[in-house]
């Protein structure tokens, strides 16, 4: 049987200001006279929603901002309730949707934890009993009986989270306020989460936008799309959905004309004209390149003023900027002097290793010193094709697949045992 039932969910909220004192009178009146009243339109947050989530799943809800995703999360809390349709929820459930949510200021960390851990169910003994190791996972030792007014956003989610986990509930509902914590707490709250996921029995929800994580740590996923779910599986093919719809909107983005190219780090010294991929081939979603196949990226620059050994970098990242690679011209000892005015740029790569997908180039400019003149990214989004390479022979996680050779076979049994590696030691 399933632990939370959603059907046909809608949840709508009215849009606009209040209206005067006055503008409300009028409209009152008019509709004592049967006369009709131009209404706000609602906003539909979530629109006809529908699915299950089996005891023991761990699932993942993404999709861009105003998706309805913290809404769904709201309503499967309690926090709010449905304009329509039914929410059925079997067993406790543990929110941990906004940072501060549920915490009082004026309290301090030592009473903030007793009345959540309270609200969610635990008995005072039970607060006791797992008081200090509350407090550790947190990271509070020191600032416990400080009041929590003077805690920063990070040391409250880590106090918010750190009870939430300790409570034994049903159901734990994640929301993406991890993010305000530092990369240390993160990494340790993921570990305890896959830890809670592993002895099993604990059915989890998780919103964020760290999507590779989601996608490693979730047994299936909803995409979700302007209060509707548009996809529901599992977590590899709806995470690759995501991802191609975000590179749709980035291809439709107008590619810069010559010259026109926006820096995020411009001292004046040079303007880049333009960067292509020679190789390439025009396709649907812009120019896509073979997998394993050879490719060119020029760039053409012009320089304000003369540069002595100028080093240029090239590098590659993904729609949602992870950085796969990146090539300098200085390790291949190619740091020539430019004089003013139009200088061509070109890097050779003879074998593309990134998967198929969407990614874009940036390029970095320095002097001889290393100090940077120009930078930009997202310069020229293109698509990696399979080409002639089998793609249903390739693992679906990583961003790159490199060529290399296997050698597979049966050891004999005295070099299977190590015994012959163990005498030639011994011999030594």
């Amino acid at each position: 049987m399933a632990i939370i039932e959603v059907e046909n969910v809608t949840k709508e909220y009215r849009l606009g200001q209040m209206k005067s004192l006055r503008h409300a009178l009028h409209n009152g009146l008019a509709r004592l006279k049967g006369e009709t009243v131009e209404g706000v339109k609602p906003f539909k947050a979530l629109d006809d929603v529908s699915f299950t989530v089996k005891e023991g799943e761990v699932l993942g809800i993404i999709g861009h901002n105003g998706a309805g995703k913290s809404t769904l999360l709201k309503l499967l809390s309690r926090i709010t309730v449905p304009t329509k349709g039914r929410i059925t929820v079997r067993g406790r459930v543990a929110p941990l949707i906004e940072v501060g949510a549920g915490l009082i200021g004026e309290m301090t960390g030592r009473e903030n934890l007793y009345l959540n851990a309270s609200i969610l169910g635990m008995s005072q003994a039970e607060i006791r009993r797992k008081f200090d190791e509350i407090v550790a996972f947190a990271e509070l030792e020191r600032f416990i009986d400080t009041p929590l007014k003077r805690y920063s956003s990070g040391m409250q989610v880590r106090l918010g989270f750190a009870v939430a986990v300790s409570a034994i509930t049903d159901i734990l509902i994640v929301d993406e306020v991890l993010a305000v914590g530092d990369v240390a707490f993160q990494r340790k709250c993921i570990d305890h989460m896959e830890e809670i996921i592993v002895r099993g029995g604990r059915t989890v929800l998780f919103v964020g936008h760290n999507i590779r994580q989601l996608e490693r740590i979730c047994s299936r996923m909803l995409l979700m799309d302007r209060g509707r779910i548009v996809m529901d599986g599992e977590p590899t093919k709806v995470c690759n959905a995501f991802f191609e719809a975000a590179e749709r909107k980035i291809v439709a983005q107008s590619v810069p004309s010559e010259g026109d190219f926006k820096p995020s780090h411009d001292v004046g010294a040079v303007r880049v004209l333009d960067i292509k991929l020679a190789g390439s081939r025009a396709g649907t979603a812009g120019p896509e390149l073979p997998m394993h196949g050879p490719v060119r990226i020029r760039a053409r620059i012009h320089a304000n003023r003369s540069l002595q050994r100028p080093e240029f970098v090239i590098g590659v990242h993904t729609p949602d900027m992870v950085y796969v690679f990146a090539m300098s011209s200085a390790l291949n000892a190619q740091r020539p002097d430019l004089p003013e005015g139009v200088s061509e740029i070109e890097c050779a790569i003879p074998d593309v290793p990134l998967r198929p997908g969407q990614y874009s180039l940036r390029l970095g400019i320095t002097d001889q010193l290393r100090n940077l003149l120009w930078y930009g990214e997202n310069l020229n989004p293109f698509r990696v094709v399979p080409g002639e390479t089998d793609i249903t022979r390739i693992p679906e996680v990583g961003l790159m697949h490199l060529k290399c050779e296997w050698k597979i076979g049966a050891l004999p049994p005295v070099a299977a045992s190590g015994e012959g590696e163990n005498r030639a030691i011994a011999s030594r």
